[in-house]
C-alpha cells in the first residue's frame, strides 16, 4: 500500500496576486483606526498610558517614519521586480504554463500584502503626526506598532527569499506538480450530494443514445475546465434524463461546437442552463479533473531541459523519475472515468473517460522523441519502466512494453559502449514487465 499523500490541492481555478495583499491592506487601515484610536484617548486623558511606552517627541517620531517610510518602499519595489524576473524565468525554462503556480504562490502573495500593508500603516501614521500652534499629536501606539510591522516585514522577508531560492529548482519543481497531482485525482472521483454508484456502462450503447438527442451547443470557445457533476446529476434526475458530453475535462471545444447530448431530446430544453452552469470553459487548462495536465506539465519542462540550447540531460532525467511517480499515483487512484450516477444508480452523466494507457503514452512519448540522442534519459526511461510495471494493470503494462520496444528502436547512432548498457537496460524491463504479466496484475 502506498503511503497516504497530503489532500489538500494547491492549484486552483482562480490565479491572481492581488486578493491576499488587498485583504492585509485593509487589515492594516482597521488596524491602525484601532491604534490611532487609542493614542487619541491617551492625548485626551481619557486613559493614561505608561510613561516609557514612547518613541521620542514630534520630530523624532516623523523623522523614524520617514525612514521607514523609504525603507519599505524601496523594499517593496525590490519585490515586484524580483517576483517579475522570477516569472520571466520560469516562463523560459519551465514554460509558460507553470506561471499560475508562481502568481498564486501564497508566500510571494503575503509578503507583498505585508510590505503593502505596512507602507499605508506608516503613511497614515506621518499623515496624523502634527505640530502647530495650538496643538501636537504624537501617536505613540501607532508609532510602535508601525515599527513592529516592520521588523515582522523584513523577517518574512527572509522566508520569501529562501522560498524562491527553493522553488526555481527544477527538482522541486517537478515534485509539486506530483503532489498536486494525488489530491487533483481524489477529488475527481468525490461525490457529491445526491449521487451513487452504478454498474459501468456501455460506451458504445451511451454513444449511440446520444445521436438521437437533444444536441447543446458550446457557448464559447476555451478549454473544458471543470465539471460540477454533482448538481448537474441532480437536474438531470429531476426530469429523467442522460447528459452525454462530447468533451472531457482538458480538451478545447470550439464555440457553435456541440457540446452535449441530452436524452430523451424533450429534455434537452430543460437542461441547457444546467449544462451551461456548471461545465466551466476557460482559457487555461486546470489540474482540477485533468490529470493529463499534470503529465505534460512535467513532459513541458523535460522537453525544454533537452532541447539543444538548454541541453540539461540531469533535468531530463529528473523529470522521468517523478513521472514514474505519477504513474504511481494514477495506478492507485484511477484518472476520472466520466460516469455519474443518482442515488437510484441511474446513469445521468457521461464524459470521456482517461485511460492509464493513455497516460502511459503522454508520459513517454515526446521525452523518448526529444531524448533520441541522450541515451542516460532513454536508458532511465527503460528502467523506471521495469519498476513500475509490477504496480500498473495489464492494459498499462502492455503500453510500458510498447514503450521499451519504442525506446529500444529510437537509440540509433549510439556507439558500443552505450548500446550496450541501453540492451542491458532494455532485457530488464523486458524480464520484469514479462515477469509482472506472466504472474497477472495486482493491486
Amino acid at each position: 500500500m502506498l503511503a497516504p499523500r497530503p489532500l489538500k490541492l494547491r492549484s486552483q481555478r482562480d490565479v491572481n496576486l492581488w486578493r491576499i495583499p488587498l485583504r492585509l491592506s485593509l487589515a492594516a487601515i482597521a488596524l491602525f483606526g484601532s491604534t490611532v484610536t487609542v493614542d487619541a484617548l491617551d492625548a485626551f486623558h481619557v486613559i493614561q498610558l505608561p510613561y516609557w511606552l514612547t518613541m521620542g517627541g514630534i520630530d523624532d517620531a516623523r523623522a523614524i517614519l520617514s525612514a521607514m517610510m523609504g525603507a519599505v518602499a524601496t523594499v517593496l519595489a525590490l519585490i515586484f521586480s524580483v517576483s517579475l524576473l522570477v516569472l520571466s524565468m520560469v516562463a523560459t525554462l519551465f514554460g509558460p504554463r507553470l506561471l499560475a503556480r508562481f502568481l498564486q504562490d501564497w508566500v510571494t502573495q503575503v509578503t507583498i500584502g505585508l510590505f503593502m500593508g505596512t507602507f499605508i500603516f506608516i503613511c497614515l501614521c506621518f499623515l496624523v503626526t502634527h505640530q502647530d500652534a495650538g496643538s501636537r499629536f504624537v501617536p505613540q501606539i501607532s508609532l510602535l506598532t508601525s515599527w513592529a510591522l516592520v521588523l515582522g516585514s523584513f523577517g518574512f522577508l527572509v522566508y520569501y527569499s529562501h522560498r524562491v531560492a527553493t522553488s526555481i529548482q527544477n527538482p522541486d519543481m517537478i515534485a509539486r506538480i506530483v503532489d498536486d497531482l494525488y489530491p487533483a485525482v481524489v477529488g475527481s472521483h468525490r461525490q457529491a450530494a445526491g449521487e451513487g454508484t452504478g454498474a459501468p456502462p456501455d460506451n458504445a450503447a451511451i454513444l449511440a443514445q446520444a445521436a438521437t438527442g437533444a444536441v447543446v451547443l458550446c457557448p464559447k470557445s476555451g478549454y473544458l475546465q471543470h465539471l460540477d457533476h454533482g448538481p448537474l446529476v441532480l437536474a438531470a434526475r429531476d426530469v429523467g434524463a442522460l447528459v452525454v458530453l462530447k468533451f472531457r475535462p482538458g480538451q478545447f471545444v470550439l464555440r457553435g461546437e456541440p457540446l452535449a447530448s441530452v436524452v430523451p431530446a424533450a429534455a434537452g430544453p430543460r437542461l441547457e442552463a444546467a449544462i451551461d452552469r456548471n461545465v466551466v470553459i476557460g482559457r487555461h487548462r486546470t489540474l482540477t479533473q485533468d490529470s493529463e495536465f499534470g503529465i505534460a506539465q512535467i513532459v513541458e519542462i523535460a522537453i525544454r531541459a533537452l532541447s539543444p540550447a538548454v541541453n540539461d540531460t540531469f533535468t531530463g532525467v529528473a523529470c522521468v523519475d517523478w513521472l514514474a511517480d505519477a504513474l504511481l499515483v494514477l495506478a492507485e487512484q484511477k484518472p476520472l472515468e466520466g460516469n455519474w450516477y443518482d442515488g437510484n444508480g441511474e446513469l445521468r452523466v457521461w464524459s470521456p473517460d482517461v485511460k492509464l494507457e493513455r497516460l502511459v503514452k503522454l508520459a513517454f512519448d515526446q521525452i523518448r522523441q526529444a531524448s533520441a540522442t541522450t541515451p542516460a534519459v532513454l536508458i532511465r526511461q527503460l528502467d523506471v519502466i521495469g519498476r513500475v510495471a509490477r504496480q500498473m494493470p495489464e492494459p498499462a503494462q502492455v503500453a510500458l512494453a510498447e514503450q521499451a520496444e519504442a525506446i529500444r528502436q529510437t537509440a540509433t547512432g549510439l556507439v558500443a559502449l552505450d548500446r550496450r548498457d541501453l540492451e542491458a537496460a532494455y532485457a530488464r524491463a523486458r524480464d520484469l514487465l514479462d515477469a509482472q504479466r506472466g504472474a497477472g496484475y495486482t493491486s
